[in-house]
């Protein structure tokens, strides 16, 4: 058999892909992720007593609206990475945005703040475990984006990886809001961050491992 004949063969019963397969399957991998850190959250931690009264407050949203900016690019990169031929934006310009934004109002806290209260804004209460519980109520989510690999062709495995535990990390670190009652920008920024930055370190580690086809 020549290799014209060969390859007409193989794709006589090719059919094309759904378009909005990607999408459906990461749209199920992060409800049920987010669904399962809830839980997690509940069980482990329990909500803020006081949630009702921080939601009327800036800080909850400022929280809130920090992990999803950061969480939804690394969702929108991890669906185009997941084709062989996907390319991810721009890291930088995809992601500095609500970090310089949150950086910006750090500024103005601690020129608003006497210098004797700085510590206690940047430290808060749980500044130590902070990072870990993020990481935590990321790793049923991570689950979720690496059961969504499964059927995928990732090309790019690090980066994938590490994309999938940013994007992991932001939600996680969105979901911990509902518990955490720190309320300063110094505080966000240096120890929800952190979290987000080991759950995208260990995705880069385990990318090439665990997202291989």
């Amino acid at each position: 058999m020549d290799t014209e004949n060969l390859i007409l063969q193989l794709g006589a019963d090719f059919e094309p892909t759904d378009s909005r397969f990607v999408a459906r399957r990461l749209f199920v991998a992060l409800a049920v992720g987010l669904g399962s850190a809830l839980v997690l959250l509940l069980v482990w931690q329990g909500l803020n007593p006081d949630l009702a009264n921080a939601m009327k407050h800036r800080f909850f949203w400022m929280k809130a609206g920090y992990c999803l900016a950061l969480g939804a690019p690394a969702v929108m990169s991890v669906a185009r990475l997941a084709r062989p031929d996907g390319k991810a934006p721009p890291i930088v310009t995809s992601f500095a945005a609500p970090v310089v934004l949150i950086a910006g109002i750090c500024a103005v806290e601690l020129f608003l703040t006497p210098s004797s209260q700085w510590l206690e804004m940047w430290l808060g209460h749980s500044w130590s475990a902070c990072p870990w519980k993020v990481l935590a109520l990321s790793v049923p989510i991570f689950i979720g984006l690496l059961w969504a690999f499964r059927a995928f062709a990732p090309t790019q495995l690090r980066l994938a990886g590490a994309l999938a535990g940013m994007s992991a990390g932001a939600l996680g670190a969105m979901v911990y809001g509902l518990h955490c009652p720190e309320p300063s920008a110094l505080f966000l920024l240096t120890w929800y961050s952190l979290g987000i930055v080991l759950t995208t370190a260990f995705g880069a580690l385990l990318g090439p491992r665990l997202l291989r086809w």
